[in-house]
């Protein structure tokens, strides 16, 4: 028996499949592979880097669907589909769109798959899959499962390892799918099944994939003392009210925390009362100054992570976010703009006040374009919101900006792994301003004379091997 695991990309640039030069290991299918009986094949494609053998014969091809990745996963399911092989669906897309993601599956997964993968697996294999997993919450995750790496091998991904402590976070926030998807819970796995993960693995540089990694303050305690003798560098996400807690950032810094990805949102603080982003308003204050010191203090390089498009956003306080980042020289910066994603309190309220753009299905919808507003903003067009979002993240990553961000003593030049680590990566993210900016969702076209839907993506892989 033979199963194939499918990472889906975003879409296509121009006419061919956008490769994503920066993209990381598929955590979810190395978990699923490990759930996996040993008797059975198990293969990976990850569709941001390599073309996807639709012909090679399975008993199940098994996608993983984001919001951003529906439109191509449908592709992809349906192009096996039509060849006969059973498709199964999961991911964060599939518990919020259940019905749309059954018509181009054979099986959907609702929830997290620990909790149904042993039940689906037996059934496939007396040939009575069912139509509908629907999966418990997992209050420990990955319990007893070390996330099977060989599935990686010869990717062409990043040089760092992903890992997971904890699942969800416990706060509210209108526009987060991720809270609708945990129902506001959080939960960690077990700290010695961490442990024994990161040394199952070789390298050193890890990326745990959590929320909020300090969501529950005692176990991330536990953690990070069980990861201090072995001497790994780390990153992951993290919310501001760790800062409160002496203990905890001494600890996270001596395991060997390089930095965070931080949700800073809006140095507003009505619009942190517009989004439900409470945990904020305490440090919006001083605009952050107090929490930046700290985080300086700790030498942490920060990825301040904004969205903007807000009710109570007007183009002047997009243009004084974009100043703050830079005056503060944040080792990285993200531009969001506001996302409606099903589900979500945001998506309901837009939907009822008839501001929903694409037909309220932007994920799908043939004009939708990545980093293009979905909805009419309150105090902007939608085209000067999408072009506001685009020039904030054009001068942070602008060359004069990275130099001028650099010179940060106590981050950024706090030692040569901080100052390689700026170096190496932000000329990454430069070049993704202009790569994805305006990309489309999917690969497929219409064929006008035939009537046809042909996968244009494949088929330009096609044409460079010819050539």
């Amino acid at each position: 028996m033979k199963i194939i695991l499918i990472k889906p990309n975003i879409g296509r640039r121009e006419h061919s499949l956008y490769v994503d030069n920066a993209s990381m290991e598929p955590l979810q299918l190395g978990v699923l592979a490990a759930l996996t009986p040993s008797d059975i094949e198990v293969k990976m494609y990850d569709d941001r880097l390599e073309r996807i053998p639709y012909d090679e014969k399975a008993d199940l091809v098994a996608i993983t669907v984001e919001t951003f990745t529906a439109r191509r996963s449908y592709e992809i399911a349906d192009e096996y589909r039509k060849r006969g092989t059973k498709v199964l669906m999961g991911g964060m897309h599939v518990k919020l769109l259940p019905d749309e993601v059954k018509e181009h599956a054979d099986s959907i997964m609702i929830g997290d798959a620990e909790d149904k993968w042993a039940k689906m697996i037996e059934d496939l294999r007396a040939g009575s899959l069912k139509e509908v997993y629907e999966c418990n919450p997992v209050c420990i995750p990955q319990k007893g499962v070390i996330t099977r790496r060989d599935i990686y091998k010869g990717k062409k991904n990043m040089p760092i390892s992903l890992m997971q402590f904890s699942r969800g976070c416990k706060y509210s926030c209108k526009y987060c799918a991720s809270s609708v998807y945990f129902e506001r819970r959080h939960f960690t796995r077990d700290v010695d099944e961490v442990v024994a993960e990161v040394k199952s693995q070789k390298r050193k540089l890890l990326f745990f994939v959590d929320d909020n990694i300090v969501g529950d303050k005692e176990r991330a305690k536990e953690l990070f003392r069980a990861l201090i003798p072995l001497k790994v560098r780390w990153v992951s996400q993290g919310s501001l009210d760790m800062l409160d807690d002496d203990e905890l950032m001494t600890l996270m810094v001596k395991s060997g925390c390089l930095g965070l990805v931080i949700g800073f949102e809006s140095i507003r603080p009505e619009s942190l009362d517009y989004m439900h982003k409470g945990v904020n308003k305490k440090f919006v204050g001083d605009h952050y100054a107090d929490a930046i010191e700290k985080l300086r203090h700790y030498g942490l390089q920060t990825w301040a992570a904004f969205t903007i498009g807000h009710d109570t956003d007007t183009l002047e306080s997009i243009e004084a976010t974009y100043r703050f980042a830079r005056k503060n020289k944040f080792t990285f910066a993200a531009y969001n703009i506001l996302m409606p994603y099903p589900g979500t309190e945001l998506y309901e309220q837009l939907k009822e006040e008839g501001r929903l753009l694409y037909d309220g299905k932007w994920w799908l919808h043939e004009q939708y374009r990545f980093n293009y507003t979905a909805f009419v903003p309150k105090n902007m067009t939608p085209d000067e919101l999408t072009e506001a979002g685009f020039e904030c993240r054009r001068r942070f990553n602008s060359l004069g900006s990275i130099l001028y961000r650099l010179f940060e003593p106590r981050t950024n030049l706090r030692n040569p792994v901080r100052f390689f680590t700026y170096l190496i990566y932000n000329p990454v993210f430069k070049k993704e301003v202009f790569e994805k900016q305006g990309m489309t969702f999917g690969c497929r076209e219409k064929d006008e004379n035939e009537g046809d839907v042909h996968t244009s993506c494949d088929r330009e892989e096609e044409k460079r091997k010819i050539s």
